[in-house]
């Protein structure tokens, strides 16, 4: 695949993870790490200018490193994925929908929430 693409496909992870810091239900940390890597292979500026981004940069070193997820940001995570969860009940999706919802849901929870923290080794 041609740097251009790579770098394109990565403006685009980064476009959909600005989204996600105001959309619920959208996720910010994976297409941002999403984006470090496609910067990787196309835009050692690019992924330079956003490893060392002031909010984005901390989180993808931690997982980078050690593949670790901070304290604040596991809260953050299951909060906003209890507040969609919420927020179907109260729009009465089909009882299917949110079983579907919430298994996915559950299983993104507990894979957040057993991903070490920075610095525990």
């Amino acid at each position: 695949m041609g740097r251009l693409i790579w770098l394109s496909l990565g403006w685009l992870a980064v476009g959909l993870g600005v989204l996600g810091i105001v959309l619920p239900g959208l996720p910010t940390t994976p297409f941002m790490l999403l984006a470090a890597f496609l910067f990787g292979k196309g835009s050692p500026r690019a992924r330079a200018w956003l490893v060392e981004h002031a909010h984005f940069g901390p989180h993808i070193r931690a997982w980078e490193a050690e593949r670790a997820v901070s304290p604040r940001a596991k809260r953050a995570a299951v909060v906003a994925m209890l507040a969609v969860f919420a927020l179907s009940l109260l729009l009465g999706l089909p009882l299917w929908a949110l079983a579907l919802q919430g298994l996915a849901m559950g299983g993104a929870a507990a894979f957040i929430l057993t991903r070490p923290e920075p610095g525990d080794g």
